[in-house]
């Protein structure tokens, strides 16, 4: 009885290419064995997966097979053992698979004679010497990898906002790709206000054009490779660390920093942004007295009309009369919000007071210059004494670590104290413009015009019990507009009042949702709001800077 054979032929592309192991030139050597040896060809299987593993389309199929069609083949032939596998152990199972049934693996270049024991050493040898070959490779492409990163490149695809091009010289690199970046950079921008959040901008940025997914999206306001830094993980004795990249980064490493303080929780819980009709410009801001969850609206029908209801959900049966409510809120805001009779006198007293108490601030930035230049210094030194074998590596590599991240910390500070420097007389110009437009609105009765202004005159939800309107807390830039108002009634005659003292008297809620600030604000525990909500933004700059200035003086 002569043998049947099965032909097993694979090749995976980068092997064709690199090595010529053709499929053609394969199937040409088991043919010519099989004539010789008068063996009959069943089938040729052609695969062209990697031979690291078994899980392989071609090769599953063929084993299923055997099992259908028991001793319907003697052999399968392939020409070296790496095309069967490279890896020992997986070879060694999957030869006692075959032999249960009742077929022989062989190779025609490497022929062995397993039933001889000390022939299972020569397999192993030809098995283990691709799977080395392999790993060899594999750690060459690691390391060469790795050095590229500490130069600062990226490697692989370019990321979202990101095209790979190559220079003249055959070099690649990656570059913006409009408009994605400029939307990207928008997206930034927005997180860093905490006006919305983040899974509302991703779908603000996909309508101006930006193509990734929601996962995508949280990895890129994630990723420092945007504000031009490269991740070098850590490996073996050498610790994580950034890098300067070489391509062009899509915004500031200070904005970058800004947005994770946000999306690690440093600011405010995002409320809803929720499209309302006219009768309901409470809806998202009321609490239920009874359950805290927040009131919906909708119209119940009357016997001659439908009246609208602000009222709880999921089982609460808590609701009140949208009418009575919105009047009461309106008593409400005309008893708060100030009138300014006179914008550019209030321009004045603010504006002075802030010029007054923003001196210091230069002082701050020469020492936070002459800080950075002493780690420098120090660093300097560092290398000097390792040069001269004064310090070992260990202590060489803890000491750059530290004096690195002490300078990159007083960097990004420098950066956030020159952010901080503004035109204040022009944003408290558009603050009281904005004050005036309120006070509009409330005259006219259009709450829906100022559902904006709510979060921010109302830092905290807003309770209607028992015919009156019960919050936490009010906005203080608008009471200390009042105070202002209250002094001036006190001086009749016109002169000027001393408002020195108002900055120990303001919170440190603003005029709408807070944002984070450099980092002498977070360890002073305050905070102020992004520039678009001018009256928080404008008063909080001058408070918090003179509490700040006032705690250093106290320190």
């Amino acid at each position: 009885m002569g043998y049947i054979a099965d032909l097993y032929i694979r090749v995976s592309t980068d092997e064709q290419a690199d090595k010529g192991y053709s499929q053609r030139h394969q199937e040409e050597m088991l043919r010519k064995y099989c004539n010789n040896q008068s063996i009959t060809v069943r089938n040729v299987i052609y695969e062209d997966h990697s031979a690291k593993s078994f899980n392989r389309p071609e090769w599953k199929s063929l084993i299923q097979s055997l099992k259908k069609k028991k001793n319907t083949v003697n052999l399968i032939l392939f020409t070296k053992w790496d095309r069967f596998s490279r890896n020992a152990g997986d070879a060694y199972q999957m030869i006692n698979v075959l032999r249960k049934l009742g077929v022989e693996p062989q190779a025609i270049e490497q022929p062995l004679d397993l039933s001889i024991p000390e022939n299972k050493m020569m397999l192993a040898f030809y098995l283990a010497a691709p799977e080395v070959e392999n790993d060899r490779r594999a750690l060459n492409v690691f390391y060469g990898m790795r050095r590229a990163k500490k130069e600062g490149r990226y490697m692989g695809l370019a990321p979202v906002a990101y095209e790979n091009k190559t220079e003249e010289n055959g070099k690649k690199y990656i570059s913006p790709k409009e408009p994605e970046a400029s939307i990207l950079k928008w997206a930034f921008q927005e997180i860093s206000k905490s006006v919305f959040n983040t899974e509302q901008i991703w779908k603000m940025a996909k309508v101006k054009g930006l193509t990734c997914s929601k996962n995508a999206f949280w990895q890129v306001i994630r990723n420092p490779l945007y504000c031009g830094k490269i991740f070098v993980p850590q490996f073996k004795d050498e610790e994580s660390k950034f890098v300067p990249g070489q391509h062009k980064a899509i915004i500031t490493e200070s904005l970058y920093y800004e947005v994770q303080n946000i999306l690690d929780g440093r600011s405010r819980n995002y409320r809803p942004k929720i499209k309302t009709h006219d009768e309901f410009p409470m809806r998202g801001f009321l609490v239920c007295p009874e359950c805290e969850k927040l009131l919906t609206g909708s119209k119940s029908k009357g016997r001659n009309k439908y009246y609208a209801y602000y009222h709880c959900v999921g089982g609460c049966s808590h609701r009140v009369n949208a009418e009575k409510v919105n009047n009461v809120i309106l008593e409400d805001l005309k008893n708060f919000i100030p009138q300014i009779g006179d914008p550019v006198y209030y321009n004045e007293i603010i504006s002075q007071n802030y010029l007054e108490q923003s001196g210091e601030v230069q002082s701050e930035k020469k020492q936070i210059l002459v800080d950075i230049k002493d780690y420098e210094e120090r660093l300097s030194h560092s290398r000097d004494l390792l040069a001269t074998r004064q310090i070992d590596a260990d202590d060489y590599r803890e000491m750059k670590s530290q004096y690195t991240n002490k300078i990159s910390n007083l960097e990004a500070q420098l950066t956030r104290v020159n952010h901080d420097v503004d035109d204040v007389q022009n944003l408290i110009k558009q603050a009281i413009d904005r004050i005036t437009e309120i006070n509009s609105a409330i005259r006219d009765e259009c709450l829906g015009d100022i559902r904006k202004d709510f979060g921010s005159i109302y830092p905290e939800n807003i309770v209607f019990c028992e015919s009156e309107v019960r919050t936490t807390r009010r906005n203080e830039f608008i009471e200390h507009i009042n105070l202002i108002n209250r002094k001036l009634r006190l001086k009749k005659n016109g002169t000027k009042v001393e408002f020195s003292t108002l900055s120990r008297e303001v919170g440190v809620a603003g005029f709408e949702p807070t944002t984070s600030t450099s980092q002498m604000w977070r360890d002073t525990g305050l905070r102020y709001t992004p520039k678009r909500y001018h009256l928080c933004f404008v008063w909080h700059k001058y408070t918090l800077l003179t509490n700040y200035l006032q705690m250093k003086n106290i320190k």
